[in-house]
């Protein structure tokens, strides 16, 4: 495999697919041999864009197909556990978008299968490759920060529902509202930044305010007026670690803010601090009794798609290398067990704790 092409299958044509068909197109150690969709029209559009030179009938016949060597999942969130499952079964790699799952035991089955398979499972936490996240992170590998022991992280839209009516707004097929569509990429960020602790604690609540009056709604997506919304168009938890730390999270596709978006990730630590945005980075501290502050811009003219890039090539490498992925099996696991924790304790009122001793040592 090493010296070897690896043969790439996406599933699903859609937004996020053609992102993926269009990355991978520019791996140099890849090679997309085919693509599936719901809408076999679609499916071909995008093999002819990027040069895929087959269009499998349904997802099963690709996954199935000896001409594939990894898969890559984007499609609706209620399908990534079947055919995460079926691609282990039948010894494939897998790159999985967020989420990893609709739940905490839904995402524990793909995790199993991956490593009983001694297959690569990569989620494709595409914010942990962007280059201020990137610098974040390196600042609080460095040890700048000292002990972290407290973040807060916070993606709000003032009007962004999408899609109303569609699988976005159903919880059947997509798990929930803005904290599983958006809020899992910061959980991630967060977690990543804070070196990776083990949750222990979560407390949680949810609102939807807007959805059900049909108001709130965002470009992004296709309404479904005869639809359903039957999700959260806000949310937001408080996370324990067993370090004793803690992290703030909120999420909202609709809210009364004046922004219209905001995404901030902050990450203090006794000894610095991180504040990081889609415009800059802020590093903190004190020293000889003063306060500082030093700014780092988002870079300018960088590559598009910098980040899926560097994500697919990250993929590539690790089926080739079997190396561990950054954004592996363990985090998407921990991510969605939370999240699915934030949403218990929302329906319940009451807190809801975490074990993970299956991990220990792992």
């Amino acid at each position: 495999m090493s010296r070897e092409k690896v043969r790439v299958g996406i599933i699903g044509a859609g937004f996020i697919g053609r992102i993926h068909a269009r990355m991978f197109s520019q791996v140099a150690e890849a090679q997309v041999v085919g693509i599936t969709d719901f809408s076999r029209g679609l499916a071909q559009t995008v093999a002819v864009e990027f040069g895929v030179p087959r269009v499998f009938a349904t997802a099963e016949e690709l996954i199935d197909s000896d001409e594939i060597d990894a898969v890559i999942i984007g499609v609706p969130n209620a399908f990534h556990h079947p055919l995460a499952l079926h691609a282990f079964d039948r010894g494939k790699h897998v790159l999985l978008e967020k989420p990893m799952a609709l739940s905490g035991a839904e995402a524990r089955d793909i995790y199993e299968a991956g490593r009983k398979a001694e297959r690569t499972l990569m989620i494709a936490h595409h914010m942990r490759w962007e280059p201020l996240s990137r610098q974040a992170h390196a600042a609080s590998l460095s040890g700048d920060l000292g002990n972290v022991y407290f973040a807060k992280a916070s993606v709000l839209r003032k009007k962004g529902i999408p899609g109303w009516g569609s699988w976005f707004t159903r919880k059947k097929e997509s798990g929930g509202g803005p904290l599983i569509d958006v809020g899992v990429h910061f959980l991630d960020l967060c977690l990543w930044l804070m070196g990776s602790p083990r949750p222990s604690r979560v407390f949680g609540a949810t609102y939807a305010k807007f959805g059900p009056k049909k108001r709130g709604i965002g470009t992004w997506g296709t309404p479904q007026w005869d639809g359903l919304f039957d999700v959260e168009d806000l949310a937001t938890a408080m996370i324990r670690f067993e370090n004793g730390a803690t992290l703030n999270l909120e999420a909202s596709w609709a809210v009364n803010i004046t922004s219209e978006h905001t995404f901030d990730v902050h990450v203090a630590g006794d000894e610095g601090g991180i504040s990081l945005s889609d415009q800059k980075l802020v590093l903190t501290g004190q020293k000889f009794d003063r306060s500082f502050g030093i700014e780092i811009p988002a870079p300018v003219g960088g590559a598009p798609d910098e980040a899926r890039l560097a994500l697919s090539r990250h993929f590539i490498e690790c089926v080739r290398e079997r190396k561990k992925p950054i954004s592996d099996g363990v985090s998407g696991l921990i991510n969605s067990t939370v999240l699915d924790a934030i949403y218990r304790s929302a329906e319940t009122g009451g807190v809801v704790d975490l074990e993970w001793d299956f991990l220990d040592g792992r």
